[in-house]
């Protein structure tokens, strides 16, 4: 990610560019993540920018805006990918892929993943002859932000999104100072690189900056930031300073970086017979706070409590109960969920029985008896213990509201299927035969229980 020498290299083109120039024609291209996130559209950024003198280009940390002659004013952010073209110059401060055998080296304009282009007509600025200029914002990822802000330029940093923002290091020297520091770290306990990369706290360092700083004041990322003596905090101080100035000073181009920087060696990750310092001094590569940084064991001790060792012990901790936990598929959220798994298996034990019951019948009369309460528990049906209502309850409420030939066909069904799980339960024992008239088959079964009845007692008694 472009981080604070990078972001002062695109404000240095703008404002050799475009400064004290009129933008002729503004053709910005939709994008509803690009613009939309963050309240703007294509039309309306495109709208604003037409015909609009360029008063100033500055940057807050990772952020750079265009002011103009009268309100709104351009703020953008670069995301990861974002870049600032200008037709028939280099502008990156990295060398691009050499184009293969046959491939034209003429640049393509505009570039691809436009997301606007501005044009400044052949003009006379500032007494000299100016000859037109096209300049293009483009985004391969869709991480960047285009917004309008609309105050007065001169109260644009007290607008969002610059206000959110802590001090620029280089641009806010009088505030970022050793006592600023020093409070800063003393009221907060983080990982102190993590500190250092939130830009609520310094706006513009990033990834690599951060590591260069720690390893230059020679402070190992992981320590807690209210840990450090007061030598440290300004030897801290004095690096953040010193390596923010000299990347925006060289417009972050890393050939004039001094070759003692971590910088120059710390992107050897994974090479053979790499990640060692000139002096021989081994590079390790380590996760803080979900970033991956660049860390010389040697020179950066631990002198105080550090965020990865409290890690450590937590993890420990974690696998201690995750092995008393053996066996359990769930761990419950809070005491209801308990109270919920301890109804559940009386229930299922309630219905292995019942059916068991039914499996086993004493008698025909009471194999026959149980049937009619079967069918009157499918008319009124309660909720089970577990709370789970029973699938026939919302047939019941929808069946009282539509009512009519619905509810007499239901019912009906419901008198033909009740005998049903009865039957299949007796395993070769012959069931009553079925009826549809409810009130003649209740007369029968009695009848039919004493008969069965009294033929066991007479075949007892012959025997």
């Amino acid at each position: 990610m472009p981080e604070i020498g990078e972001v002062a290299r695109v404000v240095h083109y703008l404002h050799k560019h475009l400064l004290h120039r009129t933008i002729t024609t503004c053709t910005a291209t939709p994008d509803d993540i690009v613009y939309g996130k963050v309240g703007t559209t294509a039309e309306a950024f495109q709208s604003a920018l037409t015909g609009r003198k360029v008063t100033g280009a500055e940057q807050q940390g990772k952020y750079f805006y265009l002011t103009f002659d009268r309100p709104p004013h351009a703020v953008m952010h670069l995301g990861m990918t974002g870049w600032v073209e200008v037709e028939g110059v280099e502008t990156r401060y990295y060398k691009q892929a050499k184009p293969k055998k046959g491939e034209a080296e003429a640049q393509e304009w505009p570039p691809k993943y436009t997301k606007f282009v501005v044009k400044c007509a052949k003009a006379k600025v500032d007494g000299e002859e100016r000859e037109a200029v096209q300049a293009a914002f483009v985004d391969a990822r869709r991480l960047a932000r285009i917004r309008l802000v609309d105050c007065p330029a001169a109260d644009i940093r007290q607008h969002s999104p610059l206000k959110e923002n802590g001090p620029d290091p280089v641009r806010d020297k009088d505030i970022v100072t050793v006592e600023w520091l020093g409070k800063l770290l003393g009221r907060k306990r983080v990982p102190v690189k993590a500190l250092l990369l939130d830009q609520a706290n310094l706006s513009g360092v990033g990834n690599w900056v951060a590591d260069e700083v720690l390893y230059q004041a020679r402070i190992h990322p992981e320590q807690y930031s209210n840990s450090f003596s007061e030598a440290q905090v300004k030897d801290l101080h004095e690096a953040l300073m010193g390596v923010c100035t000299l990347a925006v000073e060289t417009l972050a181009d890393s050939t004039q970086f001094p070759d003692t920087w971590l910088m120059k060696y710390r992107w050897d990750k994974g090479k053979k017979d790499a990640n060692v310092l000139p002096n021989g001094e081994k590079i390790v590569h380590i996760k803080v706070g979900g970033r991956t940084s660049a860390i010389v064991p040697s020179v950066q001790n631990k002198t105080g409590a550090v965020a990865g060792d409290v890690k450590d012990e937590d993890e420990a901790e974690d696998g201690a109960g995750k092995k008393a936990g053996k066996g359990r598929k769930r761990k419950p959220k809070d005491p209801s969920d308990d109270e919920e798994e301890v109804d559940e298996k009386p229930a299922a034990r309630t219905g292995r029985a019942s059916k068991r019951a039914k499996v086993e019948p004493e008698s025909a009369a009471e194999e026959e008896v149980a049937k009619p309460a079967a069918k009157k528990g499918r008319k009124k049906t309660a909720s089970a213990p577990n709370g789970v209502k029973d699938e026939h309850e919302d047939e019941d409420v929808e069946t009282q509201t539509n009512g009519g030939a619905e509810a007499a066909e239901d019912d009906a069904e419901r008198d033909e299927e009740a005998p049903e799980p009865a039957e299949k339960a007796s395993k070769g024992k012959k069931a009553a035969p079925k009826t549809k008239k409810g009130a003649k088959k209740v007369a029968e079964k009695p009848a039919a229980a004493a008969e069965s009845a009294g033929s066991r007692r007479s075949g007892r008694m012959r025997s």
